[in-house]
């Protein structure tokens, strides 16, 4: 598994199917931790319709984990 720490929550087309685990801290200090492709997995529908994902390959939130992501 490899491990990734950012400062923002992140789903990465580049990161599908890498086992990888996310840590990141948002602006208030609370820091999430969650697997990329489960989160991908649970969420791929919603994400491939996505602007963000379609024209740029991600889709990024600095400010919390998304209500959608939470597993």
């Amino acid at each position: 598994m490899t491990k990734l720490t950012t400062k923002r929550f992140v789903i990465r087309k580049s990161l599908i199917g890498t086992n990888t685990e996310i840590t990141f801290t948002n602006k208030k200090g609370i820091t999430y931790t969650y697997n990329h492709d489960d989160v991908y997995s649970l969420n791929q529908e919603k994400l491939e319709t996505m602007n963000c994902f379609q024209q740029y390959g991600n889709y990024t939130n600095s400010n919390n984990l998304p209500t959608w992501a939470r597993l």
